[in-house]
């Protein structure tokens, strides 16, 4: 099998062949399914074995001391030999991990083979395709719960042992100083139980990813931003307590959490940062000093690691199982959010590059994930669910010659074509509207009466029928859209369907079946508001990024009248498959690719939805879709954070991006211009100079099976891979 190590004395990081590790009583063999990287401590070992003899010395005194004290016993030669034979050694990584169970060792009846566990352990939960995993040091998965996210187990239950020291109580506020991978796990965990938390990180994108998970402020600790947010929610007491989740040589978050902290308030350490205690803060608050002893009791005590001996629950309420366990159930039932701190998953096989990149910086993660193959005949991890994104398959449409006016046909004249579409085209110079096709004769009056069309009728075949026409607007209810379009390109026509472009797999492929019969790729989906001038102004003053970005998106749809036909889901599609696309195509838009991935996650009933996309750079955009807002909430908010810079969307009323020099638009009228007008003109540019489409078709199926995985998301209750075709 294979195995990740590292040799410390020469900072050599390799997968390596060993052997199979045997199932010894008491215990089980465990096949990975997937480990987690932590960032924090396992990147300062990595770091830690590529700096020199004095480097290491200096960073680990304790081991220093140890030597120092083996050289008065054993004297030098024999104890310079003793530690160069360690440090020349390959040592294991990982400490966090779930997997399959392939074999049951004796004396173990609480798991069989093919059951899902997580494990835990630096000397059992390790990066290997296999590894044995003693009683103490493993769980079953809950039902429901993916096995990426039963990954976390370890580092779970080191947050929720923290959070169990500071004793926390309903109504409380506490500071979390630090947002990394603990610090983010510690927030969801400190609102679930009720208390208000206020985040401190120098790091911007963590400090709104840590609001998105429940912390009610964040800012950096450098900033009056925390000092305000604290002084607020406490009404200048201080916090009840603080964590210090932080790691380095400062000695800030200590000095901090005397300042922030209340009289007799409680100060829990649950990373590895620096604690020289300014001796007069701490003694004038009598501040209570409490350390998190990694996962919990019964950790570094072997009998209960290695001998399975559990402490009696009425003495020993929370162990490192039963916080394992607790951990995993908050999990499963949605209490804990751990999808939006996946920053990365690789495969198993890359795991020195992986590595590499996370150190050098070039790969920036709160978590990454490695994901191991599945091997034939053995037990198997079951496959997540996938959807698949078809392949544009063809040849570059020929150019056309430039033609005015362009003759343009609608099928379809609703409430959305008639206030929405025709008001702009019906002003637009060099164009035509000829025919107007709708299922009843009096709204296809109406609308030529209204807009000008030269003619109005029912017979659709006639319009596709009509060389003269050189663009179709497909504009009416969503379960018609995939058909209509694939009549239309077939038919030689352009194209340009209202959202959405196809309501199943199915239908997506038809359409680009439809594309590849005829050579005609001449289509556009109505997503307009990657066109809204505000928010293009707003993009520009952003200007480029070189890291990952989080992106959060509050749509508040709002309820819809009793009998509107969006509420017919078996003919019409869900709301969110209807108009779900324009959300993710405007993240895509900001965030210049498409995505690979996709959680969702609903209300019971699935009123309200929480889509979060991942992004081939480890890029995330979170829609949050709510239809249970009250009606005076803005519509859409939107919020991009990369790179030290913010972007925020007011509503397409108002616009504003922090950078060195902040920038904020005037505002606009109240009717907000979401992009339409200037689609259209886009549109009808490339229908009459036969130039390129205003969106590129591989972007607008990308788009199409993302929302389509939303639905299939929540069905399965795990991430939807996006898989290309090839």
């Amino acid at each position: 099998m294979k195995q990740v190590v590292q040799n410390y004395k020469s900072g050599e990081l390799a997968v390596l062949d060993v052997p199979v590790p045997g199932c010894k009583p008491g215990g089980v063999l465990v096949r990975s399914a997937y480990s987690l990287i932590s960032t924090g401590t396992e990147l300062m070992k990595v770091s830690e074995a590529g700096m020199s003899m004095l480097g290491k010395a200096r960073s680990r005194p304790d081991q220093v001391a140890k030597v120092m004290q083996s050289v008065a016993t054993n004297g030098v030669p024999a104890t310079y030999r003793k530690v160069m034979g360690k440090l020349d050694s390959y040592t294991p990584l990982g400490y966090s991990l779930c997997g399959v169970v392939e074999q049951v060792g004796a004396g173990i009846d609480d798991v069989k083979v093919g059951d899902l566990v997580a494990c835990a352990g630096n000397e059992h939960a390790l990066h290997a395709e296999l590894n044995w995993v003693p009683k103490n040091l493993y769980t079953p998965v809950p039902d429901g719960l993916a096995p990426r996210h039963a990954a976390f187990g370890t580092v779970g239950s080191i947050a929720l042992q923290g959070v169990r020291q500071g004793e926390p109580q309903l109504g409380e506020v506490a500071l979390v100083i630090g947002l990394g991978l603990i610090g983010q796990l510690v927030v969801q965990l400190l609102a679930a139980s009720g208390v208000r938390v206020v985040g401190a990180d120098p790091d911007p994108a963590r400090c709104e990813l840590a609001e998105r998970l429940g912390a009610a402020a964040c800012g950096d600790p450098a900033s009056a931003a925390v000092e305000s947010a604290v002084a607020e929610l406490t009404g200048g007491h201080g916090v009840d307590q603080v964590y210090l989740a932080a790691g380095g040589g400062s000695n800030q978050p200590v000095e901090l959490a005397a300042r922030l902290c209340r009289d007799r308030g409680r100060v829990v350490d649950i990373g590895k940062c620096r604690l020289d205690l300014p001796w007069n803060a701490y003694y004038e608050k009598e501040l209570d000093v409490r350390f998190s002893r990694s996962y919990g009791p019964g950790r570094y005590d072997p009998e209960y690691e290695l001998e399975g001996r559990d402490y009696p629950i009425g003495y020993v309420r929370w162990t490192e199982r039963r916080n394992l366990a607790c951990f995993l159930d908050l999990a499963a039932r949605g209490k804990v959010d751990v999808e939006p701190l996946i920053s990365h998953v690789a495969d198993f096989d890359d795991a020195v590059e992986t590595y590499r990149r996370l150190k050098d910086g070039e790969l920036k993660a709160i978590t990454a994930l490695f994901r191991y193959p599945e091997q034939a005949g053995e037990a198997e991890e079951a496959k997540a669910p996938a959807v698949a994104v078809p392949a544009v398959d063809v040849k570059a449409s020929p150019a056309r010659a430039a033609k005015t006016p362009v003759k343009l046909a609608f099928v379809g004249a609703g409430n959305y074509a008639t206030s929405m579409l025709l008001p702009h085209l019906a002003q637009r110079d060099g164009v035509e509207l000829s025919t107007v096709v709708t299922t009843t004769a009096l709204s296809a009056a109406n609308a030529q009466r209204k807009f000008g069309f030269a003619q109005a009728t029912t017979d659709l075949d006639a319009v596709l029928g009509d060389k003269s026409i050189d663009a179709v607007f497909v504009v009416t209810r969503h379960s018609s859209h995939a058909d209509l379009t694939r009549r239309a390109l077939l038919a030689g026509k352009t194209v340009f369907v209202e959202k959405p472009l196809a309501l199943t797999e199915d239908e997506l492929a038809g359409v680009l079946a439809a594309v590849a019969e005829s050579g005609n790729d001449r289509l556009q989906v109505g997503f307009n508001r990657r066109f809204a001038p505000l928010l293009q102004e707003a993009r520009q003053q952003f200007g480029a990024r070189t890291g990952p970005a989080s992106l959060r998106y509050l749509v508040n749809a709002g309820r819809l009248q009793h009998g509107s036909w969006y509420l017919r889901q078996g003919t019409e599609g869900s709301r969110f498959a209807g108009e779900g696309g324009h959300f993710i195509d405007t993240a895509s838009w900001l965030l210049e690719a498409d995505p690979v991935s996709v959680y969702a996650v609903a209300t019971s009933g699935h009123e309200d939805l929480q889509v979060v996309l991942r992004y081939p750079d480890g890029s995330t955009a979170t829609i949050s879709y709510v239809t249970t807002g009250p009606a005076g909430l803005p519509k859409e908010t939107l919020d991009l954070v990369a790179d030290g810079k913010a972007l925020r969307l007011d509503d397409f009323v108002r616009a504003s991006v922090y950078a060195r020099k902040r920038w904020v638009s005037s505002r606009l009228p109240k009717a907000r211009d979401k992009g339409q007008n200037a689609e259209l003109a886009a549109f009808v540019k490339a229908v009459r100079t036969g130039g390129p489409m205003p969106v590129p078709l591989e972007s607008l199926v990308a788009t199409t099976a993302a929302t389509l995985a939303v639905q299939t998301g929540l069905a399965g209750g795990a991430p939807v891979t996006l898989e290309r075709a090839r």
